[in-house]
């Protein structure tokens, strides 16, 4: 996979209020993917254009579209939430 691949499976950042919690207390972001994506594509996308490894990766359904909850190590998603300039 290359990067253009992975920009077209990482639609863009899903940050709500919940998400914020999510991300102080469990280390999750959420992010709108492509609906043909799966859990290991996701996972692979978000290690090539972040340089991060992803250490779970939760799919679902919405109005919204797919969104992915990517759980990261202890610290990272507030960092990567900085650096994408959610926080």
């Amino acid at each position: 996979m290359n990067a253009e691949q992975a920009r077209r499976i990482i639609i863009r950042p899903y940050i709500t209020e919940k998400i914020y919690t999510k991300m102080d207390r469990e280390d999750i972001l959420a992010f709108i993917v492509d609906d043909k994506a799966d859990k290991a594509s996701i996972r692979e996308a978000i290690k090539i254009l972040y340089n991060i490894d992803a250490r779970d990766v939760n799919t679902a359904r919405t109005v919204y579209g797919k969104k992915a909850y990517v759980k990261f190590q202890a610290g990272v998603a507030r960092d990567l939430a900085t650096k994408l300039g959610l926080v």
